[in-house]
């Protein structure tokens, strides 16, 4: 089965030796996604809101990128520095998610890789049987 891998040009994507997103058949998988912003900068210092906000973006970026999108995923995991926050990360992966629903886990981390992020989020995805038979199946044969 073919395997795909997206890399969005985070600095530690090179060092770690990890992809944002791997795509093998149906299935996505997205990496510990942070609230880093296109040019590398750290988007909401200090609010976990605006932080899950900016990581959920990523997410959907990767997504896409890959041929799938919100509605595709089926699990989400959340990393959160400061637990007593839970509503405000869960807020934000609630307007994301309110009608999709994928089942979920939101835990505390004593730290990420840097002192200004507090939210990491990752998801899982599986693009329907259909869509995919559709965009993936071998065209018809020439005569």
């Amino acid at each position: 089965m073919k395997r795909e891998t997206l890399s969005t040009g985070t600095p530690w994507e090179p060092v770690v030796g990890y992809s944002r997103a791997v795509r093998v058949g149906q299935f996505i998988f997205v990496s510990g996604t942070t609230a880093t912003a296109p040019d590398g900068k750290i988007v909401g210092i200090g609010d976990p809101y605006a932080q899950a906000i900016q990581a959920l973006k990523n997410i959907e970026a990767a997504l896409l990128k890959l041929g799938a999108s919100l509605n595709d995923v089926v699990r989400t995991r959340m990393y959160a520095t400061n637990i007593d926050q839970w509503e405000q990360v869960g807020k934000a992966h609630g307007e994301f998610f309110k009608d999709i629903r994928p089942a979920t886990s939101m835990v505390e981390v004593s730290r990420l890789i840097s002192p200004e992020i507090l939210v990491e989020i990752e998801a899982d995805a599986v693009i329907d049987e259909e869509s995919f038979s559709a965009r993936f199946s071998p065209g018809p044969k020439g005569d």
